[in-house]
């Protein structure tokens, strides 16, 4: 089943090392390496390794990772999972690295946990002396953990997107209030007959940015500063119409390469009390909290279509956000950026509120739409080739901001085996954003072709 999940039919159950003649005791592991090749045109100004650059061209590693979770009983499992992600030419590298040598800008980078988590089945899916499967089950948890809420596309793994990676705006908090978008904290998760539902409490790590004045047209403007953090709670939901997902781990399947019928509708949250700080006066110490609540809706199909020998699929998902992080709250975010700064030569009507290199309006209080979809092609006459064209499209309207935004992505996938070896070319548009006259507008767009290469066992 996990072959088939990942689009080939080779792979079977992968580097499993079974503990038992009956393979329910277990160990899995699993590595995957993507590789960005980029032509990115950088935001106006842009310095790279302190030269102004319009257009940069580079090869880095998205992410490079190992994963490794035991089934210890049919009660206990215990998942492992490191590795680095975003290193650049000139950035990314450990910490304290700079300029030339062994340990220049970009080198280096520094292994850390992504998850690291317990379970305990409550309730297991199968019986575990029976073999018969439960229709209801629960399972418990705690740990460094990605059981968390929004949406699907919120806890989706990296292994098998849609389109070449996610928009990141699906892990609003990503490296503030949690740690590469985990949290320590317990969970649970389970099913409830198509119900698939997870729930969590953590514990958010520490943010304590000073709150700058108020603006002068909108008010407070609030910042991540949460003091000693007060317990977040959150969840997603989802109805599950036809085939049941796997939820014996919480990464989302992004396309099933036409292996399943799937059609969900789901919906979730996460609130965490007192998770910003804003400052009410100009140039005073009075000071206001604000609460963070997340809310999202989303549906997600993956179907066959058409002559079942043709092997064909359409994939579609699409989401809504109302994002509340607190007053005017803005944040901006760029991707394997590998620009480090803007020249200060530039005059400051010409300074983008986007920042340097790729960066772009991220999150904010406010709201988000996205959507995408691709279509699965006929198979060829060997049959393993595989090509999947995909589109997608982001509005994003945040109260600081006096104009929306629209972002586009265009590519396709061609799967050599499956997700387990498949080559991603993309184009993606961003709107550049500039304060004229007190206003926050676009004027313009940047562009940057990706290409991946991602292999994974």
């Amino acid at each position: 089943m996990q072959g088939l999940a990942q689009g080939s039919e080779t792979y079977g159950s992968g580097l499993k090392l079974n503990l038992d003649s009956t393979g329910k005791r277990y160990i899995r592991f699993i590595t995957w390496n993507q590789i960005w090749m980029r032509s990115t045109n950088n935001n106006p100004g842009s310095l790279v390794n302190g030269q102004v650059s319009n257009n940069t061209w580079d090869v880095g590693a998205r992410r490079l990772r190992f994963l490794a979770y035991a089934q210890i009983t049919p009660r206990y499992l215990i998942l492992t999972h490191f590795g680095i992600n975003n290193q650049t030419f000139a950035t990314g590298g450990g910490s304290g690295t700079s300029g030339t040598g062994g340990y220049g800008a970009g080198k280096k980078p520094q292994l850390f946990f992504h998850d690291a988590w317990n379970e305990y089945a409550v309730i297991p899916a199968v019986h575990p002396k029976t073999g018969k499967k439960n229709k209801y089950n629960l399972y418990l948890g705690a740990g460094l953990h990605y059981w968390w809420g929004i949406s699907r596309i919120s806890s989706a793994s990296t292994l098998n997107f849609l389109t070449i990676d996610g928009p990141v705006f699906n892990w609003p908090l990503v490296e503030f209030s949690d740690q590469f978008v985990r949290q320590y904290g317990l969970y649970a998760k389970g099913k409830l007959g198509k119900l698939n539902y997870s729930m969590h409490l953590n514990k958010p790590f520490a943010t304590n940015n000073t709150p700058g004045n108020p603006d002068p047209v909108k008010g407070p403007v609030a910042v991540d500063n949460n003091g000693d953090a007060k317990p977040a709670i959150g969840g997603y939901f989802d109805y599950q119409f036809f085939d049941q997902e796997s939820n014996l781990l919480p990464f989302r399947v992004g396309t099933y390469i036409g292996t399943k019928r799937v059609l969900n509708v789901g919906a979730g949250f996460y609130h965490n009390a007192n998770g910003t700080m804003s400052r009410t006066a100009a140039s005073s110490n009075s000071m206001a909290k604000h609460d963070i609540t997340l809310l999202g809706a989303d549906v997600f199909a993956d179907l066959p279509i058409g002559n079942k020998q043709k092997n064909m699929a359409i994939t579609a998902y699409s989401v809504f956000y109302n994002y509340n992080f607190g007053p005017n709250y803005l944040r901006t975010i760029a991707i394997m950026n590998p620009a480090t700064g803007l020249d200060p030569a530039l005059d400051a009507a010409a300074k983008t509120l986007n920042g340097a290199g790729n960066g772009r309006m991220f999150v904010g209080t406010g709201n988000i739409w996205y959507t995408q979809a691709g279509l699965l092609l006929p198979k060829g006459k060997n049959g393993k080739m595989r090509i999947q064209p995909f589109a997608a499209y982001t509005y994003k309207k945040f109260d600081a901001l006096d104009q929306a935004g629209h972002y586009f992505d265009a590519g396709a996938n061609f799967f050599i085996d499956g997700h387990h070896a498949k080559i991603t070319p993309q184009y993606s548009t961003r709107p550049l954003y500039y304060n004229v006259n007190g206003e926050r507008k676009i004027n313009g767009t940047r562009g940057e072709f990706l290409l991946q290469f991602q292999v994974y066992l």
